[in-house]
């Protein structure tokens, strides 16, 4: 490891921690992050390994060096966008607005609820609020940086950031430990470690293999021209046609009916993704079949249930479908508790070893590696950590152990989901809050904690499709392909983390202050801070209406324990889901042509699965018909194309992002055209 490596690292994080604000609210470009393989990082990558190392000479990175020069910038991937400060800042000043104007709000006072250390000090100084709402900036002047009202976030800043930060820290020793399982003992695919380490050079070599193949070129250059040709239609909509890559199959529903009904009507509009068909190449084909067919069945299954008046996604109890207790929630959960539990018998030998040696029962030659077993010493210390931070926030110790076990379980599928099938797009939506809610009960909760707890999830996981445990996870691959250390590496990432954070929190303030509400969108800053409250006075109503409101908020420690009431609908869908993956895992060790992958029921009803599902698809049926009519040699020439499909998307979606800054620029503040190519 270099020292320009790190350097180039950090610069990295910064550089993505400081612009994709910028680029996501202001110039409206494909998100700078959105996802597990974020365009900005590597769209840098792939500009940086084929234009411009090959021509520094001497001061030409290796292709390990690039390797941690990824890694560590991948590493302030989570902290810009929907990972954290899309929604942080919004979620904690917006409600006091809308206690101003909600009367249901006012009436319960429920904002008195939050602890006065978690939210800005609003009530001393009117800027805090106005200044977030109508912007500090008049006209083409910006607000100076001395007039943003730093002083009044201290104290949420205070509060929170060890909370997040630990969590983090925790789950970057977590993948240290899962590492060497994953890949060494189970050979999962990686395949966007794969693809990254595609386009890196061998030992010895200018440039990797595949920039030297024809094919390669012709993928990516067919996909930048159809992008090129789509954004350039924005500008000039009279001059130019752009091509569509919605698939117009809408007929069709009126065949299937009971796929319109169960909510699939969009699948009759199949969205190209160019990346997703080229993924298909680099996992198993099963995989690739299961995505493709999971929303299908899922809107079956929801279509057939309506029939007979039962409806899976309707809130049971709460008022915002988001994060409120519903059957679809608890049918996730339940399979990702089956997916977690199959991934711990997977591997039960060699993490029980691990543990072990962590906590002093195994020593001299038996002992775990020393890097696995500081790693799990410091994932547990964190944890603790965690826990305690949890009980400070005011959680029982017995609720605040469950959340984080609930949390890690979170984490560690949707790894293990993104690390075996490439899925780089995917929005678990497992909220501890309401896992513990669906368990115990409201009348063992009641609305105060049920608000803390809801709360804290908003501000942790309320948009995971950046989570930061993929990110390592795939950049751990690359590094161990790469001969690279992963542990120091993984010390530089926390690093970034910490700095990225900073820059992060600085700039979207100022621009939000600057701004103000110019720059709002509907999901970060109106329905993310009124969710967990709305639910919370549902709640509080209900246990009116019950005459029970008192009994539950005096409740505590093990009293919420002994008379549980747990949800039945969500009881059976969590053990419906738990048991469908646990027979789908067994199938699929014993029967070699089962077709379906278990990870089935943990992506069929999340929310963006119905846009890939048609790319996934047409991937398999390519894929498929290559293996079947020109076998593996056909397959090996063909597969350079498919990479070039990925990297040609990813270039065509930070091309624009790049047109639009430097057009703000040189236009001194004009706003260029909106343009996505990705999820947004």
């Amino acid at each position: 490891m270099s020292f320009w490596a790190v350097l180039f690292g950090l610069l990295g994080a910064i550089s993505v921690c400081a612009a994709s604000f910028f680029n996501d609210r202001i110039l409206k470009q494909t998100y700078l992050v959105g996802n597990s393989m974020p365009v900005s990082v590597y769209g840098v990558f792939i500009v940086f390994v084929a234009l411009i190392n090959p021509f520094l000479g001497k001061r030409r990175l290796s292709a390990g060096q690039i390797a941690v020069v990824m890694a560590i910038a991948l590493a302030g991937c989570p902290i810009p966008g929907s990972g954290l400060m899309r929604t942080f800042t919004s979620a904690l000043i917006m409600p006091v607005r809308y206690q101003q104007t909600e009367a249901s709000w006012r009436e319960h006072q429920i904002l008195d609820l939050v602890p006065d250390r978690m939210l800005p000090e609003y009530k001393s100084n009117d800027k805090v609020l106005e200044g977030f709402s109508a912007g500090l900036g008049e006209g083409d002047k910006h607000v100076a940086w001395k007039d943003v009202p730093w002083k009044e976030w201290k104290r949420p800043i205070v509060f929170w950031t060890p909370m997040i930060m630990v969590l983090w820290f925790a789950m970057i020793a977590l993948g240290l430990v899962l590492h060497q399982q994953w890949s060494s003992h189970e050979h999962i695919p990686y395949p966007i470690a794969g693809f990254v380490d595609s386009l890196l050079p061998e030992e010895g070599s200018l440039l990797s293999p595949v920039f030297k193949d024809r094919f390669f070129w012709v993928g990516l250059v067919f996909v930048i021209c159809i992008h090129l040709n789509n954004y350039l239609c924005v500008w000039f909509p009279e001059e130019l046609i752009p091509v569509k890559l919605t698939l117009p199959l809408w007929g069709f529903s009126k065949v299937f009916p009971v796929i319109v009904r169960g909510g699939g009507g969009g699948l009759f509009g199949p969205v190209i993704y160019f990346c997703v068909i080229g993924i298909c190449f680099l996992i198993p084909s099963d995989i690739s079949f299961t995505f493709a067919l999971a929303p299908w069945l899922w809107a079956f299954v929801c279509g057939m249930l309506v029939k007979y008046g039962i409806t899976l996604t309707q809130t049971i109890e709460g008022s915002y479908w988001y994060n409120c207790l519903n059957a679809k929630m608890f049918l996730l959960y339940g399979s990702t508790l089956g997916l977690f539990l199959t991934i711990c018998y997977t591997g039960r030998h060699y993490y029980w070893h691990v543990i072990k040696t962590a906590i002093g029962l195994k020593r001299g030659e038996g002992a775990a590696p020393r890097m696995q077993t500081w790693s799990c010493r410091i994932f547990l210390l964190c944890m603790v950590y965690f826990i305690g931070n949890l009980i400070y926030a005011g959680m029982d110790w017995q609720l605040a152990i469950m959340y984080a076990g609930v949390i890690v379980i979170f984490y560690v599928v949707m790894t293990r989901i993104i690390c075996e099938s490439g899925l780089f797009h995917l929005q678990l939506n497992v909220f501890p809050c309401c896992i513990i809610w669906g368990i115990i009960g409201s009348i063992n909760l009641g609305p105060t904690t049920l608000l803390l707890m809801q709360l804290i999830s908003v501000i942790l996981i309320c948009d995971p499709r950046e989570s930061l445990m993929p990110f390592m996870m795939n950049s751990l691959k690359v590094l161990e392909r790469r001969r690279q250390p992963l542990g120091k590496t993984s010390t530089w990432c926390a690093i970034a983390m910490v700095i990225g954070l900073v820059v992060a929190l600085v700039l979207t303030l100022y621009i939000q202050y600057d701004q103000g509400s110019a720059i709002w969108e509907s999901w970060a800053e109106e329905c993310v801070p009124r969710m967990h409250f709305n639910n919370a006075i549902a709640v509080k109503q209900k246990l009116l209406a019950q005459g029970t409101l008192e009994q539950a908020e005096a409740v505590s420690g093990w009293g919420r324990f002994a008379h549980m009431q747990p949800n039945a609908t969500c009881m059976w869908c969590m053990a419906i889901g738990l048991v469908l993956v646990l027979l789908f895992s067994a199938a699929r060790l014993h029967f070699t042509w089962w077709p379906l992958h278990p990870m089935l029921f943990v992506t069929w009803n999340t929310p963006h699965m119905p846009h890939f599902a048609g790319s996934f698809f047409i991937g398999w049926v390519i894929k498929k018909l290559v293996i079947k009519y020109g076998g593996t040699g056909v397959y090996n020439k063909t597969r350079p194309f498919m990479i070039g499909l990925i990297a040609g998307e990813i270039f065509g979606a930070i091309l624009p992002s790049i047109v639009a800054a430097v057009y703000y620029v040189v236009t001194n503040g004009e706003m260029p055209k909106a343009f996505h190519v990705l999820l947004g």
